[in-house]
């Protein structure tokens, strides 16, 4: 997920090579063997209510009734 922007979003997960397919609403998930080259291009570990809360603060969570 990105705080900023979906533009952020999609242009770090062409660099993870995750397909834009696998967007789901609000974010990427991806497999655990792309974790490190996330951590590396600089994203970090959040619980999932901090993760919520930063989506929900930056306007961008999207509930699933509203995909």
């Amino acid at each position: 997920m990105s705080d900023v922007s979906y533009e952020e979003l999609h242009v770090f997960a062409e660099m993870l090579g995750a397909p834009r397919r696998a967007f789901d609403r609000d974010h990427y998930d991806i497999p655990d063997n792309r974790f490190p080259s996330a951590l590396w291009l600089g994203a970090t570990l959040l619980p999932s209510r901090e993760l919520a809360f930063r989506l929900r603060a930056a306007g961008l969570r999207r509930p699933k009734h509203l995909s």
